[in-house]
């Protein structure tokens, strides 16, 4: 599971691709779990806090563009 702090100091770009790979994961762990073939439960919960994190992050982001414009 990434940092915040490691998060905070990635472009936005980064922070969107990143997004996607961790989505792309989540998708294949729940296909797994579905077909019982998952092998560690736990990388269910990390994959979806760091989603939140990330959008957390581009969601501050965002709001502080908003209020300097």
């Amino acid at each position: 599971m990434a940092k915040i702090a490691d998060l905070k100091v990635k472009s936005d770009d980064e922070l969107q691709t990143q997004l996607a790979d961790l989505k792309r994961e989540q998708f294949n762990l729940r296909f797994q779990a579905a077909t019982n073939q998952l092998e560690k439960p736990s990388r269910i919960r990390e994959v979806r806090r760091s989603i939140a994190q990330i959008k957390t992050l581009q969601n501050e982001r965002a709001r502080a563009a908003q209020a300097q414009a």
